[in-house]
């Protein structure tokens, strides 16, 4: 299980209320583990639909859909919103991760 705070629902929510989809009810919040980065693994984060083998969960009036590999390594995390002067953006926080990048945009377990 993932935990989304009230920051980061609201934020996805005003970016997705903002795309030209058609159909807003039916998006969410894709969050994905995929290979990559120095570290061997990385985020992805993207707006759409639910896939047929996605779970589904719902914070704070967002939807969010993990496929079953990247719960596995997501089992956990907490994903915030920061809005400050020196850094801005979503942040994933993963107690599976045992080492990170310099940059932070990767990891290992």
């Amino acid at each position: 299980m993932i935990n989304v705070t009230e920051a980061a629902a609201e934020k996805a929510m005003i970016l997705i209320s903002n795309s030209e989809s058609d159909n807003e009810t039916d998006l969410g919040l894709r969050m994905q583990v995929i290979g990559g980065g120095c570290s061997g693994f990385q985020y992805n984060l993207e707006f759409g639909e639910a896939k047929g083998t996605d779970r589904v969960f719902e914070f704070h009036g967002l939807k969010v859909f993990i496929d079953p590999r990247s719960s596995l390594y997501l089992a956990g995390s907490v994903l915030d919103y920061n809005d400050g002067l020196m850094e801005s953006g979503f942040k994933i926080t993963n107690p599976n991760a045992k080492n990170t990048c310099g940059c932070g945009e990767s990891f290992s377990v």
